[in-house]
């Protein structure tokens, strides 16, 4: 079982640190970065890493459940569902457009036009581009 999870929490984010954990737990399945039969840490664990509470990892942990995304296996741990591949599809799209959603807000709020933002967007994955050639 991983003793821990590449998630960091920014505690200056109005989102709550259970969901935090949730989404970037979701993310690190989704993704295949933990794929199914992975073990994760237990609950103490993970609130002891993150140095949060046990009431939020157990928070997070308890919604990625009901979500599909992790069973629990009494007596064994806690381990990465198999994820149905239109599911697996589908959220990844969606959390993609959250993020672009977020940052096209953030941008008009500081008085960009669309055709601005257009433009870093380009620039932006231009540059991805080449970072990745190298």
């Amino acid at each position: 079982m991983s003793n821990s999870l590449p998630i960091q929490i920014n505690e200056k984010s109005r989102t709550p640190i259970y969901d935090q954990i949730e989404s970037q737990i979701k993310t690190l399945i989704v993704s295949g970065n933990l794929p199914a039969g992975t073990g994760l840490p237990s609950i103490r664990k993970l609130a002891t890493a993150l140095s949060c509470s046990v009431i939020t990892t157990r928070r997070s942990y308890q919604n990625l459940e009901q979500q599909g995304y992790i069973k629990t296996i009494q007596g064994k741990g806690t381990f990465v569902a198999e994820i149905n591949l239109v599911d697996q599809d589908s959220e990844k799209k969606q959390t993609v457009k959250v993020a672009l959603k977020e940052a096209i807000h953030t941008g008009k709020s500081y008085g960009y036009t669309d055709e601005e933002l257009l433009n870093w967007f380009e620039i932006l994955l231009k540059e991805r581009k080449d970072d990745d050639s190298v």
